[in-house]
């Protein structure tokens, strides 16, 4: 794969993100915490982006609304925030020490989440493959597979990610980036559109 001064785009990217009354960004730097540690405040920062931005809707059933209570709300902005991060955490290279983010914004029918870090080549070329075959696949079938890879115990599921799609219908899109400075060093920004 040659990323050389070049962006690979996957699924339906934005390439700008609308502007938002409402939207909240966090950071982490990359060696603040163990990465063990740093899996356990990846829950809690995403509970809190859930916390947050269930405040914004109503505690009773809406009609024309897929996503309708605030505990609703909470815990789908809880569990994909936590997805995205997981997966920022873990194709994230430490030594470039760049910040991991997310960002969540609230729209009146949507909300979108972007997650960015920072990988080594070998980590991005892992992770494109596992995209291209999800976007290559039936999201049933493909879902299907992995949760029998995993009970065989054959490597990694990303039922996470698989679960967001299937689950929540989020549609999801990746940009990858070289990063001028550090050569080995790709961008990675990872968007979740969320109808509510």
């Amino acid at each position: 794969m040659n990323l050389a001064s070049e962006v690979q785009i996957f699924g339906e990217f934005l390439a700008e993100i609308p502007a938002s009354n409402e939207y909240l960004t966090l950071n982490f730097s990359p060696h603040s915490a163990p990465r063990k540690r740093r899996w356990q405040h990846n829950g809690i920062s995403a509970d809190f982006l859930g916390d947050y931005f269930a405040a914004f809707f109503p505690g009773e059933p809406t009609e024309d609304s897929k996503i309708n209570r605030k505990d609703t709300v909470k815990g789908i902005v809880s569990y994909i925030a936590n997805e995205l991060l997981e997966n920022a955490v873990k194709y994230s290279d430490e030594s470039a020490n760049l910040p991991i983010g997310i960002t969540l914004y609230l729209y009146e029918h949507e909300l979108i989440f972007n997650v960015t870090n920072y990988a080594n080549r070998e980590r991005v070329e892992k992770y494109q493959d596992f995209i291209r075959e999800l976007l290559d696949s039936d999201p049933d079938e493909f879902y299907t597979r992995q949760l029998e890879k995993t009970a065989l115990g054959n490597g990694e599921s990303n039922m996470g990610l698989l679960t967001t799609i299937n689950d929540y219908s989020a549609r999801l899109s990746w940009k990858f980036e070289q990063v001028d400075r550090y050569p080995d060093i790709i961008h990675v920004s990872a968007i979740a559109r969320l109808a509510v």
